[in-house]
């Protein structure tokens, strides 16, 4: 699984496990993503795909999710 790729982000307005699921749905219907991790207490979302991650589809998903998020890594 060497071409596995991670992306970092730190979504803003997430408060609960509700919060996370909704994420979670969106960023995980984005081309090549395979695995999603979010958390509503630090703000961490962390996206792993086997290409390279679309950070314009993930803020898109994580907009569309109802949050706003930017790549910390």
């Amino acid at each position: 699984m060497s071409g596995a790729t991670t992306a970092e982000y730190k979504v803003t307005g997430m408060t609960c496990g509700h919060c996370e699921m909704s994420v979670r749905e969106e960023v995980g219907e984005v081309a090549g993503v395979g695995a999603v991790e979010v958390s509503a207490q630090t703000g961490r979302l962390v996206v792993t795909g086997d290409a390279a991650i679309d950070d314009d589809a993930v803020l898109a998903a994580v907009d569309e999710a109802g949050y706003s998020a930017v790549r910390t890594r």
